[in-house]
């Protein structure tokens, strides 16, 4: 108690010294660090396939407009800005199996991308994982389009994607990991970051290509290609990350994703590698987030990318921030982004800009006020592109989370307009729950 006490009046001291008066629509802000923050729970249930791996988006046509989506097919809709939910079972010919991602275009279309299993056998079929599906809601329909994907090789293994919009001409970019034969431990079998785009709202795609300079193992572990992200920066060029070898790479193209670079960058240390030990957790990722500024503010052009490690040591994850304002070119130092004293694990980060203040957000799961496996869940912002972030704690009850129990790889957080949607995975014995909280700051 006393030290999430001590986090609280941290936050609204460093507020007050960034000039949000009490007078400003900004101090909104302030609030954050004041009160406690409403949860809302949107689904829950338990068993194998029990809701996990959440993803939120909100339509920045209109910000009550929200999707969200988990483990296994499960899809939320809510039209009062997260308040209420109604459910819904995503279902598709090249069928649903989980690893959802949901975001909305600058059109009001929502797209909800997702892996495969059209015989619906999985792990015993050939065709399990054999491509990328994105199903597709437009702006005018309750209901979704059966999908569509990128050409790729249906005898390997498709996982772990994530779809970006390009906020300059709306088309849908899309990253993830082809397998030669997922879990083989034969040198032969390899991984490769695969890109595609859609030019028109999903309807197509161009066929995906490498754009990796190095191939992974298959193991699904640090020396596997895993976690791409892309972004696109103000000059329109196309930005990427991945994890692999304790470094966090980066690739660039200026044509539109037809070519890369020859030569892969590594842009950070990821010390300990992407994968790590989280005690209640069965297994615990560190992938990189990308964002780009393309809001009228101070940072406009400044590119985020946002990773975990464990470089301080085996029980002291931490999530680290670093930018770039020359487009990827050069890169700040890193920036630790959680700011707690001592020895504890903050994991499964995930990020979202607000194009319209330039604000970037941070979510995570944190451990900083227990010595056990219970876990809190964490907002962490900047206002000042980076220089300084504000810590608050967003869950109104902490769980304690048990490794018996898939938990999933990841969060999310959707940020427009003042209005910042989180979205986690919670835990209460063997069931799961999936909550957001309801965060208005104004702008």
């Amino acid at each position: 108690m006393k030290n999430t006490l001590r986090n609280k009046n941290l936050a609204t001291l460093s507020l007050l010294v960034l000039g949000l008066g009490s007078c400003s629509p900004k101090n909104k802000v302030l609030l954050l660090s004041n009160k406690i923050i409403k949860n809302i729970t949107i689904d829950e249930g338990q068993g194998s396939l029990a809701p996990c791996e959440p993803s939120i988006s909100i339509s920045p046509v209109d910000p009550n407009l929200m999707v969200a989506g988990s483990v296994l097919n499960n899809v939320y809709l809510s039209t009062d800005a997260g308040k209420t939910w109604k459910k819904d079972l995503l279902k598709s010919t090249f069928g649903v199996y989980g690893d959802p991602v949901v975001r909305h275009d600058g059109l009001g279309n929502a797209y909800y991308a997702h892996l495969s299993n059209p015989k619906n056998k999985a792990y015993s079929s050939e065709e399990f994982l054999d491509r990328i599906v994105v199903q597709k809601m437009s702006k005018s329909s309750t209901t979704w389009s059966n999908g569509t994907f990128p050409l790729a090789d249906k005898k390997k293994d498709h996982d772990k994607q994530w779809v970006v919009v390009n906020p300059i001409d709306q088309s849908l970019l899309m990253t993830w990991t082809q397998f030669d034969k997922y879990g083989s431990k034969s040198e032969k079998d390899k991984t490769n970051v695969l890109f595609s785009i859609s030019k028109d709202q999903g309807e197509t795609w161009s066929e995906s290509i490498i754009i990796n300079e190095v191939s992974g193992d298959c193991l699904d572990d640090d020396l596997t290609n895993e976690g791409a992200f892309t972004a696109v920066g103000t000059d329109g060029s196309i930005m990427a990350v991945w994890a692999r070898d304790s470094k966090i790479w980066f690739d660039k193209s200026t044509d539109g994703g037809k070519t890369w670079l020859k030569n892969d960058k590594a842009i950070a240390d990821q010390i300990g590698g992407w994968s790590m030990d989280i005690p209640g957790i069965d297994r615990t990722n560190g992938f990189p987030i990308l964002k780009v500024d393309h809001s009228n503010g101070k940072y406009r052009g400044r590119v985020y990318m946002s990773w975990t490690d464990q470089r301080n040591g085996l029980d002291n994850t931490d999530v680290w921030i670093i930018y770039s304002d020359d487009q990827g070119l050069k890169w700040s130092q890193p920036i630790k982004v959680n700011d707690d004293e001592g020895n504890a694990h903050q994991f499964f980060h995930s990020m979202d800009l607000d194009q319209s203040s330039g604000y970037v957000y941070l979510l995570f799961y944190d451990r900083r006020n227990y010595q056990d496996a219970h876990n809190d869940v964490y907002l962490a912002y900047t206002t000042n592109g980076g220089k300084e972030f504000i810590n608050t704690k967003v869950n109104e009850t902490s769980f304690l989370s048990e490794k018996t129990v898939f938990f999933g790889d990841y969060t999310d957080i959707s940020a427009v307009q003042g209005k910042i949607r989180p979205i986690w995975t919670h835990q209460e014995g063997k069931v799961l729950k999936i909550k957001t909280a309801l965060i208005d700051i104004g702008i």
